[in-house]
């Protein structure tokens, strides 16, 4: 496939105006591919905003990056021009320090976290690891908090932590989010297995009715934030909204941590994603506004559109 001229100039726009670009399926608030989820997790503990690009919005782009970079899959990451590569080398960098040192960061703390594991988690673990004498065990904490084991061969960036007789090795990003980790297993209705408590995670994204939005509203009580694009705004917008723009996210990042944030759009769905993004950044009180504008104008206020 070759690259046309205005795809290529289109591109090479981007790269000049922007110094960290990633192309990736989705946004920053709700990536549609795992990869791209995984890279914005690394890149948002390192920098505070960077611009990206939805290739699923645009064919010929999501097409010629491929051929611009000579690189077959997405995401793909730019720094100062320069194709730096996909998600394993976004991710092994970041490991190693390496892409910290590449955007001006200093290197990431390798102290091991202190955690605690149970007799019997070390127990039940070691009998599943019964035969695999020649694997590692690791630890992983993806972006969405969800913890989980696996075995492996060592790759040599992780982090060896030492908890009841049991070696277990994390990634960075791991590390620092399994701070006070307690690792148990427990005997439920569902069944028994890993119960693995983890202090740090921030708390779930709370459903908040557009009655209890109304009144907090009125109460100048929460920042409402419209993740619907310009022409759906144009359609039907509460008062007092704010459209997540460019300028609102950079105002954002210099907010403090327990703002109080409802995220709405047309029916309570994209807005659940881009309520979690923010839960992930460490922001604390985050609500998603069930029902979306559509379920304001049918219980709140009628002199809002439906469309």
């Amino acid at each position: 496939m070759s690259l046309d001229n205005t795809t290529r100039e289109t591109i090479e726009n981007h790269l000049q105006q922007n110094k960290v670009v990633l192309f990736m399926k989705g946004t920053p608030e709700q990536p549609m591919c795992g990869f791209s989820a995984q890279t914005i997790g690394l890149l948002n503990q390192l920098l505070p905003q960077y611009h990206t690009i939805n290739v699923l919005a645009d064919e010929a782009i999501r097409e010629g990056i491929k051929v611009y970079g000579d690189w077959p899959t997405i995401p793909q990451l730019y720094i100062s021009g320069e194709l730096i590569g996909g998600c394993d080398i976004i991710t092994g960098m970041f490991n190693s320090g390496e892409l910290h040192e590449m955007l001006g960061q200093a290197k990431p703390d390798r102290t091991p976290p202190e955690i605690q594991i149970t007799d019997l988690a070390v127990k039940n673990i070691s009998e599943a690891m019964s035969g695999h004498s020649d694997l590692a065990l690791h630890f992983s904490i993806d972006n969405g908090w969800q913890a989980r084991f696996q075995l492996g061969p060592a790759e040599g960036h992780e982090i060896e932590v030492k908890a009841n007789g049991m070696v277990i090795l994390m990634d960075i990003a791991t590390a620092q989010k399994a701070k006070g980790a307690v690792i148990d297993w427990v005997d439920t209705l569902e069944g028994e297995g890993l119960k693995i408590d983890l202090p740090g995670a921030p708390k779930p994204v709370d459903q908040l009715t557009v009655t209890d939005l109304q009144q907090k509203l009125t109460n100048s009580e929460i920042l409402l934030l419209d993740i619907r694009n310009e022409n759906e705004r144009a359609l039907a917008t509460i008062a007092g909204s704010e459209p997540l723009d460019k300028a609102m996210l950079a105002k954002l990042e210099s907010m403090p941590k327990d703002t109080a944030m409802a995220f709405i759009c047309h029916h309570g769905n994209s807005s659940q994603g881009a309520a979690e993004h923010f839960r992930r950044k460490g922001f604390t009180n985050i609500y998603n506004v069930a029902g979306g504008v559509n379920a304001w104008s049918l219980e709140v206020d009628d002199s809002v559109p439906q469309y």
